[in-house]
C-alpha cells in the first residue's frame, strides 16, 4: 500500500471511529494541554481530524486545512464549502506572520446600478443567489497547503469524505462527488504535490466545476460567472500589528473588522486596567466606551484597501489614540456614534459616515479554528459562510457575503465589481519577542472583536489561563452599524451575562448604559496559549460547544 494512501486511510479511519462512538472523541472536551501540539475548533469531529493529522506527521497548516474542510460539512450553517476564511499563519521556519486572504470578491455584475434596478437599492438577504461572492475558502485552503503545508488535498480531504459518505441522499453525496473530482485532478500531478494542488485549484476555479457554477448561477438569478471564478486569486498579505504592553497583536487588514481591536487596545493602553476589579462596573464601562470609538471608525473608514484609501497609519497611530482617548467619559456612557478624523488629525469627524437608518437583517454566525504544532507553527482562522443557496448538482453551498457590503455611493464599503466585502471575520495572533504566545478565534458577527478583546485582556491583564479566559462572563454592545445589511445602531446598548453581580449592573445603569441581561454565550471563543517552555494549552467555551485537543 503506497505511503500516501496509507496515511489517507489512517486519518479517515480515525475519524470514522470517532464519529461512531468507538473513541472517546465524541465527549465534549473543551480544554486540553500538551507538550507537542494543540487544537481548538468549533466541532469535535474537526478537532479529531486535526489531531489525527498532527499525530500522522502533518504540521499546523495541514491540520488546520483538515479541520476546516470538516467544519464546512459538519457546520454548514456557519461555514460552507462555498464560503470564506481569513487565516493568520506563523511560519516557524521563516519566523514571519502572514495573512492568507480567503475572502472572495464581488462578481463583475455586482454593481450599485444592478441592485437599484432589481432589488430596490438593497442587497437581498439570505437565500438569494445574488448575494454570493466568489467562493474563496477552497483556494485559501489549497494555498495554505502549498505555502506552509506538507500534505496533499486528497490526504486532508479524507476525513471530510468519511463524513460525507455516511449519507445516501441530500447534498452530501453531491459534494462528495465534487470533492472527488478535485482529487482526481490533483492526481494528474503525477506525485508532484505542488503541481497537484495547482491542478486541484484549476479544476474548481477554471475547469468543469466553474462552468457548472456559472450555468447554475445564470439559471437562478445569481451574479457569479465563470470569469469571476477563473480570475480568482488568494492574496498573501502582511498582517497589521500593534504593540500592547510588550506584546505584538496581529490582525488582518481593513477588509475585516480586525484593525478596530488594535485601535481599541491603543486607547486602553492609556489606562491602568489592572487596578480595576475584573468585570466590575468601572472595568466594563471603560472597555465598552473604548470599543464604541474603535467600532465607529470601523463603520466610517474600513473597506477593501485595493479599492479605497483607508487611513490606516493615522487610525493605528499613538497620536490619534491620544486625541480620541479623552472622549471616553469615565462617568457616563456615550449615546452618539463618534467616528474620528485621522486625516485631519481631529478627535471627531463631525459627520455621520452614512445613512444609518436603512433597514437590515440579524447578526450572523461563523465558526473557529486554532492549531499549534511541535515545530512552532501556529494557525488562527475564522471560517464563515451562511444563509446562501445550494448550487445544484455540485453540492456546493454558496454563502451570502455580499450582504457585508452596502449600496451607499462614496462609502468605503460600497459594492463594486471585484471588491472584497468588509467582513467581521477576525482571527488574532499574539507574539512576544518575535514568538507566538497566543491565538484567538471568535464566532459571532459584530461581537467577534469585542469578545476577542475581553478574552485577550483576561489573559494579559489578569493572568487567566485559556479555560478561564473563554468562560469568564462577557458583555457586548450594539452601539454600531450592523455588518449585515447595515442594521441601525442601538445607541448606548450593553448586553451582558446574567451572572454579573447586581452591584455591577446597577453601577452600569447609573452611568447611562441601556443594560440587557442574557444567558451565555455571547460570542463563541476559542483560545490557544504557548508558554515559555512551549507547552500548548487550548480551550473553547463549552457554553458555545467549542472543542479542544492536545498531546
Amino acid at each position: 500500500m503506497p505511503a500516501q494512501f496509507a496515511r489517507t486511510v489512517t486519518v479517515a479511519l480515525f475519524l470514522s471511529l470517532a464519529v461512531s462512538g468507538l473513541l472517546d472523541a465524541a465527549d465534549h472536551v473543551w480544554h486540553a494541554s500538551g507538550e507537542q501540539a494543540a487544537v481548538a475548533t468549533g466541532g469535535a469531529e474537526s478537532a479529531d481530524a486535526a489531531m489525527a493529522v498532527l499525530q500522522d506527521g502533518g504540521n499546523a497548516a495541514d491540520a488546520a486545512v483538515a479541520a476546516l474542510l470538516v467544519l464546512s460539512v459538519t457546520d454548514p450553517k456557519n461555514f460552507c464549502f462555498g464560503g470564506e476564511v481569513p487565516i493568520l499563519v506563523y511560519d516557524a521556519r521563516r519566523k514571519v506572520v502572514e495573512v492568507v486572504c480567503g475572502q472572495g470578491v464581488a462578481p463583475r455584475l455586482a454593481t450599485v446600478a444592478y441592485f437599484q434596478e432589481h432589488h430596490e437599492g438593497r442587497i437581498p438577504g439570505d437565500g438569494h443567489a445574488a448575494t454570493a461572492a466568489v467562493p474563496g475558502a477552497l483556494d485559501a485552503l489549497l494555498t495554505t497547503l502549498e505555502r506552509y503545508g506538507t500534505k496533499t488535498f486528497e490526504e486532508m480531504g479524507a476525513p471530510t469524505l468519511a463524513i460525507l459518505d455516511r449519507y445516501r441522499d441530500g447534498w452530501q453525496p453531491r459534494l462528495a462527488r465534487t470533492m472527488r473530482r478535485v482529487i482526481k485532478a490533483e492526481r494528474q500531478g503525477g506525485g508532484d504535490r505542488l503541481c497537484g494542488l495547482r491542478l486541484a485549484a484549476d479544476c474548481f476555479y477554471r475547469g468543469p466545476i466553474a462552468r457548472e457554477l456559472d450555468a447554475w448561477s445564470r439559471a437562478h438569478g445569481g451574479l457569479l460567472r465563470y470569469t469571476d471564478l477563473a480570475t480568482h486569486v488568494t492574496r498573501i498579505e502582511a498582517p497589521l500589528a500593534s504593540d500592547y504592553r510588550g506584546y505584538t497583536v496581529y490582525k488582518c487588514g481593513p477588509w475585516t473588522q480586525g484593525p478596530c481591536l488594535l485601535q481599541t487596545l491603543r486607547l486602553l493602553e492609556g489606562f491602568d486596567l489592572g487596578s480595576l476589579p475584573h468585570n466590575s462596573g468601572p472595568y466594563v464601562h471603560l472597555l465598552t466606551e473604548a470599543m464604541k470609538l474603535g467600532l465607529a471608525d470601523r463603520d466610517a473608514f474600513y473597506g477593501d484597501p485595493l479599492f479605497v484609501d483607508v487611513p490606516l497609519d493615522g487610525l493605528l497611530s499613538q497620536p490619534y489614540a491620544d486625541l480620541r482617548r479623552p472622549l471616553i467619559d469615565l462617568a457616563r456612557a456615550s449615546h452618539e456614534l463618534r467616528p474620528g478624523d485621522p486625516r485631519g488629525n481631529r478627535a471627531l469627524l463631525g459627520i455621520a459616515p452614512a445613512d444609518y437608518r436603512l433597514p437590515g437583517g440579524p447578526v450572523q454566525d461563523t465558526t473557529t479554528c486554532l492549531v499549534a504544532d511541535r515545530e512552532g507553527n501556529v494557525v488562527a482562522a475564522t471560517p464563515s459562510g451562511w444563509g446562501g443557496v445550494m448550487a445544484g448538482e455540485t453540492g456546493i453551498l454558496l454563502g451570502s457575503r455580499l450582504r457585508s457590503l452596502n449600496t451607499w455611493p462614496g462609502h468605503p464599503n460600497c459594492i463594486e465589481p471585484g471588491k472584497r466585502p468588509r467582513i467581521t471575520l477576525t482571527p488574532t495572533l499574539v507574539a512576544r519577542a518575535g514568538r507566538p504566545v497566543a491565538a484567538i478565534s471568535v464566532a459571532g458577527g459584530d461581537q467577534q472583536d469585542q469578545v476577542t478583546l475581553q478574552v485577550l485582556l483576561n489573559h494579559l491583564e489578569f493572568g487567566f489561563d485559556p479555560a478561564q479566559a473563554v468562560t469568564a462572563p462577557r458583555f457586548v454592545t450594539e452601539h454600531l452599524v450592523g455588518s449585515f445589511n447595515q442594521t441601525p445602531p442601538h445607541l448606548g446598548s450593553l448586553t451582558l451575562y446574567e451572572a454579573f453581580p447586581a452591584g455591577a449592573i446597577a453601577d452600569l445603569e447609573r452611568r447611562g448604559h441601556r443594560v440587557t441581561r442574557k444567558r451565555p454565550p455571547l460570542g463563541h471563543p476559542v483560545m490557544l496559549v504557548i508558554d515559555p517552555q512551549s507547552r500548548k494549552t487550548a480551550a473553547g467555551d463549552p457554553a458555545a460547544r467549542r472543542h479542544a485537543r492536545a498531546n
